[in-house]
């Protein structure tokens, strides 16, 4: 059964750094758009790991963790290629926040 927790967790971390990957390759899709369509973004992803670093004892800082999930420091991630949020984003947005 342990090894098919290592295994497990190989094939997650694997997982994890392909979601990445591929979030990398399509710096066209827009943070707003991933929170109004799946309720997540590039920014939760960069807090979730934070928040499983600290439960497992380690200490990440947020912008260290960002840059490990944009590829590169969130400002100039930002600064290349988020686009401004239009009107109807910002609404969709706010309509699904609690």
């Amino acid at each position: 059964m342990e090894n098919d927790t290592k295994k497990n967790t190989e094939i997650e971390a694997a997982v994890f750094r392909r979601l990445l990957k591929h979030l990398d390759e399509r710096k066209d899709a827009q943070n707003i758009e991933l929170m109004n369509l799946a309720g997540f973004c590039r920014n939760c992803l960069s807090k979730w790991y934070v928040s499983e670093a600290i439960e497992r004892g380690t200490e990440v800082e947020y912008e260290d963790a960002r840059e490990r999930v944009y590829g590169m420091p969130y400002a100039e991630w930002k600064q290349k290629y988020q686009k401004e949020a239009t009107p109807e984003q910002l609404a969709t947005f706010n309509k699904t926040q609690p």
